[in-house]
């Protein structure tokens, strides 16, 4: 379960499944880990990675797919610029 994903070439929904999939894997390996000894402790750290990797893809395909993407950073920089 901790091996490398190839996200890309996977669809949103695809990704939304693997996306529950593994935090239930991260949470179920947090668990045991709670109540008794984990032989490879590392796995959680994998794991979790792996969550994050995926959540960055789906956050990645989120802004390549809107229409005005950077409109709220450029925004936000310049509230932050007009503060100084």
């Amino acid at each position: 379960m901790a091996e490398k994903l190839d996200l890309g070439k996977l669809t949103d929904q695809e990704l939304g499944i693997e996306l529950g999939t593994v935090e239930n894997h991260y949470h179920s390996l947090k668990f045991k880990h709670a109540v008794s000894e984990l032989a490879n402790t590392s796995e959680i750290k994998k794991v979790r990675r792996n969550v994050a990797r995926i959540k960055t893809e789906i956050r990645a395909r989120e802004l390549k797919n809107s229409e005005a993407p950077r409109d709220r950073i450029r925004a936000r920089r310049r509230r932050n610029k007009s503060k100084k």
